[in-house]
């Protein structure tokens, strides 16, 4: 669009520039992609909505493994007691002797387990 502008008697034509509305749309897209991404992740991310069953059953299964370990600790720490309160129980040091030596009399009853 041009104009023009008398000034002291000369006429003067002046070009006015036309807004780029694309510039005001710079900042609005760009949060609606961070928003976005966001979004997304927080519904199927790793850690989003949709994990929580994953989740729950890994939760249930290292449960489960715990319970497992504590017994076994449970157990060696039985035995450990019966061989370090001072007095060792013959029967407790007859199975370990028999186990690392390897030796069975003809008459003993072997259970594998």
């Amino acid at each position: 669009m041009q104009r023009a502008a008398c000034i002291a008697g000369l006429y003067m034509i002046t070009k006015q520039k036309k807004r780029n509305n694309r510039g005001r749309l710079i900042a609005p897209v760009m949060a609606l992609l961070v928003f976005g991404y966001f979004g997304t992740q927080a519904y199927k991310g790793n850690y989003g909505i949709l994990s929580d069953a994953r989740l729950r059953k890994q939760a249930l299964e290292l449960q489960v493994q715990l319970d497992l370990i504590t017994r076994k600790r449970e157990n060696l720490e039985k035995r450990v007691a019966l061989l370090s309160n001072g007095s060792i129980e013959k029967d407790m040091l007859d199975e370990q002797v028999r186990r690392n030596l390897g030796l069975v009399n003809e008459d003993d009853v072997v259970l594998l387990r």
